[in-house]
């Protein structure tokens, strides 16, 4: 079908139909709206809208004044600073389009919210991480200011009386430290215990507890069994800090929850379904169903500046898609023709006409969150290693601290408490625990950036260290697609044609009307439509049609065209063209790399990677594309078993291997490989075996990817390192008793922020 100018195609725009009233279908509301009860018990709705259009505080009381008006609307609350608005409404009275079309009418936007739940509950969690910092940071500054007078006195100077209202003061400020700010540690350790494990955060709250017994009973009794210095301001201190590097990891996590969020409002709420029965050319007719509702084969209508609802391929016209969010490319993607568009991806060209082939969890959008899920929900080797190793550690503590307390109890009593108060805190594992979790979490991020969406955080190391690299050819270095290379003519050619572009424009005329990879690689070349009648395809051999002028014509094989074996005897696949049994010429047709191949595997071969190429592809074919990128070694006419074989063939050796393939006929090897990565479209329908998966379909970004886990993996062995020195150093100093406990308390809050801010660099 010929394809319509695009200024055409901008008369296929739908008519002005409401499109909040697709809002109303339960089917759709289920994504931004829940069920609650009223204070009477009534069955209401609370709906999570996302506004635009605000300027200041004072928007917030126009919107809400206007939701309000509408009937049904029990309350309204709106959020200035987060653009975002919580409606409660009676299902009976009222419905989504109306609280959509009121905010409207105000001279406001609004769309669903449909990740406000999660985004809630980090909300929730940042803002209460906050308040506790912001208690024990508030606490711990009038803590100090009470205690600096017995920094800088001589002894003496501070009458006893004054002393102990000083020392009162401070715990009545300690009070608000322990009971809220401090609330996690004990509630950690509480769960652990009732586990019957060991949890990092036991020695964290025995060393507070302690602290605050020990602290409060010198201020009852200043001669008594626990001396007479207090430890107030260590104690809230400590808190504040070690608040503070957990706030900034929590901050971490939520970071990479908010790329996924922004990925999950890219389908639009609304989608033009085209009435094909009444005829494309009539937009009226379209009808604006929920994306939700969408079907394999139904034709959709894109309107320029929107979001395509569903994967499919381009029915009509020609466009440009922004593609940035799924595939890491920031510049817009050519769209012709039958070309593959991707749910979420913004239409930037032309209004166009779309095929769907698949939606809902079936689309790239929905694999791609799929495998950000997954790899943030995991648990990392090198994670699973340090707490395996915590345990242990956490009874050495303990016993260590037992230990140095009897120790000095025997040396100098008063300080057995402080000293064992000191090897509790200095030695928490918080450190060791944030060092590969933190730093793999944000390599993940970095990666997501650039078009690598990893499915197993293990697969980071894998390939950090990965000496062999084993590739797919046909759709990982190379294209799915063929490319026409050169045309030659006859002599019967060219006494018929003086330019062989006369031939070529022929010939393409007829192929378009094949599917076959070859036939459409000749397709592309087409230029101008041509009449053609009784077209027939015969399977294996090529096409046949007649033209206007009643002469026969044959495109396909040197056997269909009547010339018999290939004369020249080439490797390249050829096409043959033949009008009334003469072959008048031959179209030579090859792969064609992927862009960045050569580069990718030259950068790969600097390294000292091991680079094979297999195929099941004929021998000449794949030797080639392998010439072509400078690889040695290949395995060709490979099937699947024979892959198998080489690939354990270099892991027996001690190699670790990375497999990059389609992802369609690979499966196998990509299993048995230390780490696979699956390109494109094709990896989505095998991303149960593939660790990763390359969205960008970039070999860059393969490059990219191994950089970044380099440097990730180069990252977390710092931060052992750290962590290691870190304990060396402080742990004789605490049993010495040169490390009191708000030296212990700085240096263990310090150690963490410096493993979790040193993480971050992964992501870059």
């Amino acid at each position: 079908m010929p394809t319509p100018a695009a200024d055409t195609l901008h008369t296929y725009l739908p008519a002005p139909l409401e499109p909040a009233a697709v809002l109303d279908d339960p089917l759709e509301q289920d994504c931004f709206t829940r069920p609650v009860l009223g204070p009477a018990g009534q069955r209401w709705a609370e709906s999570a809208l996302q506004l635009s259009g605000l300027y200041c505080a004072a928007c917030s009381g126009i919107i809400e004044a206007a939701l309000l008006r509408v009937p049904g609307v029990q309350r309204a609350q709106v959020s200035a600073a987060s653009e975002r608005a919580t409606v409660c409404w009676d299902p009976s009275r009222t419905r989504p389009s109306a609280l959509i079309s009121a905010v409207r009418s105000a001279g406001y936007d609004a769309v669903p919210d449909a990740a406000a739940p999660a985004r809630l509950q980090r909300l929730q969690a940042q803002r209460q991480a906050l308040w506790r910092l912001g208690v024990a940071v508030l606490c711990a500054m009038q803590v100090m200011m009470l205690a600096a007078p017995t920094y800088f006195a001589a002894p003496g100077e501070i009458s006893a009386d004054a002393l102990h209202l000083l020392n009162w003061a401070s715990w009545l400020l300690t009070l608000p430290v322990l009971a809220f700010a401090a609330t996690p540690f004990f509630a950690g350790a509480w769960q652990g215990l009732r586990a019957r494990r060991l949890s990092m955060d036991l020695p964290v709250a025995l060393g507070i507890g302690i602290t605050f017994v020990a602290s409060s009973g010198a201020s009852v009794d200043p001669g008594g069994v626990f001396g007479s210095p207090v430890y107030f301001d260590s104690l809230t201190m400590f808190i504040s800090f070690l608040l503070g590097a957990r706030w900034l990891e929590l901050r971490t996590r939520h970071h990479a929850a908010e790329e996924l969020e922004r990925s999950l409002g890219r389908l639009p709420e609304t989608a033009w379904l085209v009435d094909e029965a009444v005829g494309v050319e009539q937009a009226s007719s379209d009808t604006a169903v929920s994306s939700q509702r969408l079907r394999v084969g139904d034709l959709v209508r894109v309107p320029l500046g929107q979001a395509f609802p569903a994967d499919g391929l381009v029915h009509e016209g020609m466009t440009q898609a922004n593609e940035a969010l799924l595939s890491g490319e920031s510049a817009p993607v050519d769209k012709p023709c039958g070309a593959a568009v991707l749910a979420g991806s913004v239409n930037l060209g032309a209004p166009v006409l779309v095929r769907v082939q698949r939606v809902g969890s079936d689309t790239r959008l929905r694999a791609i969150q799929a495998l950000m899920h997954s790899a943030l929900a995991q648990r990392p080797a090198t994670a699973r290693l340090a707490d395996r190793w915590a345990a242990p550690f956490l009874w050495a503590v303990l016993l260590l601290a037992a230990a140095a307390a009897a120790l000095w109890s025997v040396i100098d009593p008063p300080r057995a408490l402080w000293v064992a108060v000191s090897v509790l805190i200095v030695t928490c594992p918080c450190a060791l625990s944030l060092a590969a979790p933190a730093t793999l979490v944000a390599a993940v991020r970095g990666m997501a950036r650039r078009g690598v969406r990893v499915q197993r955080l293990d697969a980071i190391e894998a390939l950090a260290g990965a000496t062999h690299f084993f590739f797919d050819k046909t759709g990982t270095l190379t294209e799915d697609h063929l490319q026409w290379r050169g045309t030659e003519l006859t002599q019967a050619g060219r006494s018929r044609w003086a330019d062989p572009s006369l031939a070529l424009d022929m010939a393409a005329s007829l192929a378009v009307w094949s599917a076959h990879p070859v036939a459409r690689a000749l397709g592309e070349q087409a230029h101008a439509t041509r009449r053609w009648w009784g077209v027939h395809e015969e399977p294996g051999l090529g096409l046949r049609a007649v033209d206007e002028h009643g002469r026969p014509w044959r495109l396909g094989s040197a056997r269909w065209a009547g010339v018999g074996a290939d004369p020249r005897g080439s490797s390249q696949p050829q096409v043959w063209l033949a009008c009334e049994g003469q072959a008048l010429a031959s179209f030579t047709v090859d792969e064609v790399l992927r862009e960045g191949a050569l580069q990718t595997l030259q950068a790969l071969q600097q390294d000292g990677v091991h680079i094979t190429l297999l195929s099941g592809d004929s021998a000449h074919a794949v030797q080639a594309v392998a010439h072509r990128l400078n690889v040695s070694r290949v395995l060709a006419a490979a099937t699947p078993q024979a892959k198998l074989d080489a690939l354990a063939a270099v892991q027996s050796a001690g190699g670790r291997v990375v497999m990059v393939g389609d992802g369609i006929n690979d499966a196998p090897v990509m299993a048995r490989a230390d780490v696979s990565l699956a390109m494109g479209q094709g990896a989505f329908m095998a991303r149960g075996q593939a660790d990763a998966v390359i969205t960008s379909n970039r070999l860059q970004d393969l490059l990219a990817a191994r950089r970044t886990a380099q440097r990730a993996m180069a990252i977390v062995r710092q931060n052992f390192v750290w962590a290691a020195a870190y304990n060396g150093l402080c742990i004789p100093l605490a049993l010495a008793g040169w490390l009191p406990p708000w030296a212990a308390g700085l240096g263990m809050a310090l150690s963490s922020l410096f493993v979790v801010l040193n993480a971050q660099r992964a992501a870059r």
